[in-house]
């Protein structure tokens, strides 16, 4: 079945009503980019690094999140669920972890998963992880959350000290538009 925004956005509530946790979107995201091909043609091509909003509200938001070449952000939670589907490129994944007893909330790597064109992944409520787009053309990926991405209060991690601070949305958007800036230079 072809990928149309509309009931993309309506499957998702629908399945967001029906159960409150992850399972069901998963279901509707891994339908969505098993043809990326389709999703492409419906939001485009990608052709700049960005995050785009597709719907938002209060129990359940969904971007396309177009991650520039060789594109990282910092350890960041986003304390709700999400679920990542990649319709284009790749989007490695590290997971954090809190070191027990350490000051400042201070992280170490815990694991780490590589998505690809078609993945559909679950992250938990609770999961603190780094993206990266390590490939040298831009990703495309649908990232559906499980409350108002936008609004929640969180916590991003400084990528030299891995010490806590607060997630400052206003950073993480200007790592898009550097990101545009490096690949025109």
């Amino acid at each position: 079945m072809p990928f149309d925004l509309d009931q993309f956005i309506a499957d998702c509530r629908a399945a967001r009503d029906a159960d409150p946790t992850h399972k069901l979107v998963r279901e509707v995201v891994a339908r969505a980019v098993s043809d990326p091909g389709t999703v492409l043609r419906n939001l485009g091509e990608p052709k700049r690094a960005e995050v785009q909003r597709l719907y938002h509200a209060p129990n359940l938001t969904i971007l396309n999140v177009i991650w520039g070449p060789k594109m990282t952000i910092m350890p960041h939670n986003h304390r709700m669920w999400a679920v990542i589907g990649v319709y284009s490129g790749r989007e490695d994944n590290i997971f954090w972890r809190r070191v027990p007893g350490a000051q400042g909330g201070k992280l170490e790597a815990a694991g780490a998963k590589a998505l690809s064109e078609k993945d559909a992944e679950p992250l938990g409520h609770n999961i603190i992880h780094s993206v990266t787009n390590p490939i040298s053309r831009l990703t495309g990926a649908i990232h559906v959350y499980g409350g108002d991405f936008f609004a929640e209060e969180r916590s991003e991690w400084d990528p030299e000290t891995l010490l806590e601070e607060r997630f400052d949305v206003e950073r993480a958007m200007r790592l898009f538009e550097e990101a545009n800036a490096s690949a025109k230079a």
